[in-house]
């Protein structure tokens, strides 16, 4: 090839994989997100349920602790973030815990509200808690009876801590209750547990 056509060879072939490039990813659109958060428990969109009313790109923090013998064998934490518009620090919306559980799996607080059928657990405005199915603990490495998947959101402010009535159509309820059921239901598919 004659040098004088090398450089518009390369530009023509970089232009090429800029038109290729912008086909798979069209205007406004940007290339696709993970799919999972909270080591593998939460789709995005289920992840989104819960917000401050603040806006902002979900992303999560995960991390992970292998105990010891006395010590939790399964302990894996995440806690969801949303982006803020005037810092590059994003801010917590609510934390995701998944450990080792030697309480009853039965055990309800007052004034909370069942998961629904299917899945052991309850839920209030500013927690949850799902129980995953009894085979999952040895599965994933436990000696404990039960794996809980436990939702923490903070408590909204003016609010009284403890209410006579909780209203079962509270949005943070269903939404914290969507989060832990869905939790529950991918990691006994991830891990193979039985309903």
């Amino acid at each position: 090839m004659d040098r004088k056509w090398l450089p518009l060879t390369i530009v023509l072939g970089a232009a090429g994989v800029v038109v290729v490039t912008a086909s798979f990813w069209p205007d406004g659109e940007k290339p696709p997100l993970p799919q999972t958060l909270c080591h593998g428990a939460l789709s995005r969109q289920t992840a989104e349920l819960i917000d401050d009313g603040k806006g902002g790109e979900v992303s999560a923090e995960e991390w992970e602790r292998k105990g010891k013998s006395t010590d939790h064998a399964v302990f894996k934490g995440c806690q969801v973030l949303r982006a803020n518009a005037d810092s590059d620090h994003p801010r917590g919306v609510y934390t995701l815990i998944i450990e080792d559980n030697r309480n009853d799996p039965h055990y309800k607080p007052k004034n909370s509200v069942p998961l629904g059928p299917g899945v052991t657990g309850w839920a209030l405005p500013d927690k949850a808690e799902a129980n995953l199915p009894a085979d999952c603990a040895a599965r994933m490495g436990s000696t404990a009876p039960n794996i809980t998947v436990a939702l923490i959101a903070p408590s909204k402010k003016g609010e009284e801590e403890e209410k006579d009535l909780v209203d079962r159509d509270d949005p943070a309820i269903r939404n914290n209750a969507a989060v832990v059921r869905e939790a529950a239901t991918k990691l006994a598919k991830k891990y193979g547990c039985s309903a």
